[in-house]
């Protein structure tokens, strides 16, 4: 079984080929690990979650990546990812590179491109692994109850335009199944109650519950004793692998000492905890220890709760001048509450929430938009991000404070955490909690203003947590606290992705989540990357190109009238107008005019290009009347019917182009042999009309096919219209020689004229 390179950034993971007997080594322990479970009384159960396979897509903004979201159950001790990628289509397809992308609690944040992101952001490096379209899988020990998501694609696409129909079609499948094995029977450990274990070769699987403010964790085995090994050979694991940052904590025990302890300062709050005890002695060794866990309860003094039952609900307030609640005083933080004993150790306010839409969510502290913030205690606001819709969008953080009330000084630190808020500003400033690295930021009075910008957050619930620190004396920062103002909000996009991107929702089943489509050269997770980008000159020369090459049109037209050919003169029009506006409704930039729908408009100039062909080589084949009109509406209608079928396939166009190209073929032959002459008879007309048109319609169809690219689409389509009306105008047929020109034949005594075309029998008055 060969092994895939690659970092894990500290996380138990591993990556190997999948074999057939995959499923069957995860669900069957082998006999001795059996008779190992079955005497220390663990029980495990294996269970298997798939999701319906996608058709993976070359690479250019993040809607090109598949999506996989699933759920990973609780005591879960050890997770497998099986990926497996099968080619379809072509048989003649070549092998490509596959990036699969692993991220806990929200989607991976992935940037294969190589752009820039917005300035403030703050975003990890995704966990990620290529493959060949070969299956292979991922172990992932202990892995994080809750929300995992995988995300693949294929390599970054090419720039080329591709013809849909003149290629082969290449389908490269790709299904994950995610494989579990979850403990059925979990130890509790109760706090300050030891807790006795022994240990062979089989690891003990505990769980502790971490009530919300709690401040430190305090985790001891005591009384480690083995039957032939000195100290206490016990390979300790708290906490869940997490991807693609891993912060589990591990103690080892082999000193001579019988009691070893592990501190976790602000432990994840609300949830259980997962501890894994592993003997390091031998086989048939046991170690005998218990394990005692102590928590330090945070007394928190809650603003604006008291605030708020003060108040009747018909009372108005002014949140805008920044009055404040009672709070507490430095006196009244150093005394013991009402419950309990201890002072309290911080400030909390509370937040609410405002779901203004889709991943859009607006956080501000209750009756206010200042936090009051203190210098011996951090003040605390909880935003919640955790009801499972939250994580497909953006976090933003704006906060800032006035520049007289920060003093040279003084500096405002912020630490931004997922699961529980840091806490020991005065000991540290690095914003790490016991699992997670937080974000931090500062306002002083050289930068007044602080921003963080977290795409894609993870299911959890976020704390702001702020502290004055005083650079020289701390009296004067108990002098005067700070009122910071704050913005918090969850967007979809940053900034609805600029004047240059469009914000649009993605949906996998029941989930949703945001990403930008970008345009006109610009890129990024925000479409603020201009490292590629066309200045507004070039856009303007762009529209000005594709809109004014249709003017090419009018040279066609004006044979077709002269040449009483009516119905071609019309058709060329519909395809010169509606082309015209189509291009100018489909600008990227700034220089963009839609007189209608852009859907329409589309529809309009692709059903004008295919009956423009189709006509012309119907005017070649010199039919009779009645003929010729019964194909041109019969032609029309097929268009009609196959560009609302698939728009952009090209045989939709082709198919009807060639039958009538083999009608004109027809007519020709038969001429030929009719006469017993060539036909056209006149060498002139081959050479001067015939030739020229043939040759411009080649070229015109080589650059369509083959040569346009995103760079150079707006020259080269450009060309495209120039040599597709110029051939037309050579190789609509001449006027016959016994009818006369549109003229008029008739004039009557009030002056008005019967204008009279002979060959179509057609009458206006003028």
């Amino acid at each position: 079984m060969g092994w895939v390179g690659l970092g894990t950034r500290g996380a138990a993971v591993a990556v190997a080929v999948a074999g057939p007997l995959l499923l069957l080594l995860l669900a069957r322990p082998s006999p001795a690990a059996t008779r190992d479970i079955s005497k220390s009384g663990i029980r495990l159960v294996s269970e298997q979650f798939s999701q319906s396979p996608q058709r993976l897509s070359f690479y250019s903004w993040y809607g090109s990546a598949r999506l996989f979201h699933f759920r990973v159950p609780p005591d879960t001790v050890l997770l497998r990812w099986l990926l497996q990628v099968s080619q379809g289509g072509d048989p003649t397809c070549a092998k490509v590179e596959i990036t699969v992308y692993f991220r806990y609690g929200a989607p991976p944040v992935i940037n294969p491109l190589g752009t820039s992101f917005p300035a403030n952001t703050s975003m990890q490096p995704s966990f990620l692994i290529k493959m060949l379209q070969s299956n292979a899988s991922i172990n992932i020990s202990h892995p994080a109850p809750g929300d995992w998501f995988v995300a693949a694609h294929l390599p970054p696409s090419s720039q080329k335009i591709e013809v849909k129909g003149f290629i082969p079609t290449c389908a490269y499948i790709f299904q994950p199944d995610m494989l579990v094995v979850r403990v059925v029977e979990v130890s509790i450990l109760e706090p300050n109650t030891p807790l006795p274990q022994t240990l062979l070769s089989q690891p003990s699987y505990l769980k502790i519950f971490v009530p919300e403010y709690t401040q430190e964790l305090l985790l001891e085995l005591q009384g480690c004793v083995s039957n032939r090994s000195l100290g206490c050979p016990v390979h300790l694991t708290v906490g869940s692998a997490t991807l693609p940052s891993n912060f589990q904590k591990v103690l080892t025990c082999t000193g001579p000492t019988q009691t070893c302890r592990l501190l976790l300062p602000s432990p994840p709050w609300d949830r259980w905890l997962q501890v894994t005890a592993k003997s390091l002695a031998g086989p048939h060794v046991w170690v005998a220890f218990s394990t005692v866990a102590s928590l330090t309860a945070c007394r928190p003094w809650i603003i604006n709760f008291q605030h708020l039952l003060q108040n009747s609900p018909n009372q108005s307030r002014n949140t805008s001048n920044g009055l404040l609640p009672p709070s507490p005083g430095y006196q009244d933080l150093g005394r013991s509450g009402a419950v309990g004993g201890g002072p309290f150790c911080l400030l909390s306010y509370q937040v609410m929430r405002e779901d203004m839409d889709v991943v859009s969510v607006h956080f501000r502290p209750l009756d206010r938009v200042s936090v009051l913030v203190r210098s011996d205690v951090p003040s605390v606001m909880r935003l919640h991000l955790n009801t499972g819709m939250d994580s497909g969008g953006s976090l933003t953080i704006s906060l800032w404070a006035n520049k007289s009330v920060i003093s040279n000084n003084t500096l405002v630190k912020i630490c931004v955490n997922a699961a529980s808020p840091f806490l020991s500003f005065n000991t540290s400033l690095n914003c790490t909690t016991a699992f997670f690295q937080g974000y931090p930021l500062s306002l002083s009075t050289v930068s007044r203003k602080a921003n963080l910008i977290i795409p894609y957050p993870e299911t959890d619930s976020w704390y702001l947590s702020l502290q004055l620190v005083c650079l020289q004396s701390p009296e004067e920062c108990e002098k005067s606290p700070v009122l910071v103002e704050t913005t918090l909000s969850l967007v979809p996009c940053l900034n609805d992705c600029g004047p240059y991107g469009q914000c649009l929702l993605l949906r996998r089943h029941g989930y949703l989540y945001a990403g930008c489509s970008c345009k006109a050269g610009w890129r990024g997770w925000s479409c603020t990357d201009n490292s590629t980008a066309q200045s507004v000159a070039q856009q303007r020369m762009a529209a000005l190109l594709l809109t004014l090459s249709n003017l090419m049109f009018l040279a066609p037209i004006t044979l077709s009238v002269y040449r009483s050919l009516l119905v071609e003169a019309s058709v060329y029009a519909y395809t010169m107008f509606f082309s015209t506006f189509y291009h100018a409704c489909d600008q990227p930039g700034e220089a963009v005019l839609c007189i209608l729908n852009y859907d329409t408009l589309q529809y309009c100039d692709f059903l004008g290009s295919g009956v423009s062909i189709w006509v012309t080589i119907l005017c070649m084949a010199r039919l009779k009347a009645a003929l010729k009109y019964v194909l041109l509406l019969l032609g029309t209608l097929v268009f009609a019917m196959s560009l609302q079928l698939d728009r952009r396939g090209a045989w939709n166009m082709m198919g009807p182009c060639l039958f009538a190209f083999v009608v004109m073929v027809t007519m020709w032959v038969y001429r030929c042999g009719h006469r017993r002459h060539c036909y056209p008879t006149s060498w002139q007309r081959w050479v001067f009309f015939l030739l020229p048109g043939i040759s411009m319609a080649t070229v015109a169809i080589s650059i369509y096919a083959s040569m346009m690219t995103s760079g150079n689409y707006y020259y080269t389509h450009s060309i495209w219209h120039m040599l597709l009306a110029g051939s037309t105008a050579f190789l609509l047929p001449p006027r016959d020689k016994h009818t006369e020109p549109w003229a008029c034949s008739q004039k009557l005594t009030c002056h008005y004229q019967i204008c009279k075309n002979h060959q179509e029998e057609l009458y206006t008055v003028t």
